[in-house]
């Protein structure tokens, strides 16, 4: 069986930088955690951020891959860099999905670790950037789909052609 990532706040856990949740409402997750297919995953806590923490941004919009590369930063709203721990967040899940064999992954939009459609500008105002996070970027890279909480049907056909193939 193939296993799928999806972050923690979309399962409803409470480790969003504010302490909340974002739990997604879908039919295909709904049977995905029936089949024992998913794995829950936040990379943020997995480098050891606390819950609540500061928000935090990429540094003008410029994306997860830059971020990986040395050339961007993530700073949480006190302007602290916390470029380390999104990068090591990432490089625990890819860890992660190597071990399990995991292929694909649904994330919440908009982190600057999970946004795979879209992150925030760096400006802490809520203008949004076309640009993946940090763990999106690194997982994408590595050949792991990423897809967002709006786009489980998309998922769950793309695991189905991976298990077709599989067989």
């Amino acid at each position: 069986m193939q296993f799928v990532f999806v972050s923690a706040c979309l399962l409803g856990s409470p480790v969003r930088y504010n302490g909340t949740h974002k739990r997604a409402s879908s039919e295909v997750l709904e049977r995905w955690l029936a089949d024992g297919r998913v794995v829950s995953v936040c990379p943020e806590v997995a480098a050891g951020l606390p819950v609540p923490r500061p928000p935090a941004e990429v540094v003008a919009g410029a994306g997860g891959a830059k971020v990986l590369a040395g050339i961007a930063a993530v700073v949480d709203s006190r302007a602290k860099d916390v470029s380390a721990e999104f990068v090591a967040g990432a490089r625990h899940v890819l860890q992660q999905a190597r071990e399990k064999g995991i292929r694909l992954a649904v994330l919440k939009d908009g982190s600057p670790s999970c946004g795979s459609g879209y992150i925030y500008d760096g400006s802490f105002t809520g203008a949004r950037v076309p640009e993946q996070g940090v763990t999106a970027a690194l997982l994408e890279s590595s050949g792991i789909r990423v897809f967002s909480e709006e786009q489980f049907a998309e998922a769950d056909d793309f695991l189905l052609a991976l298990e077709r193939k599989n067989a």
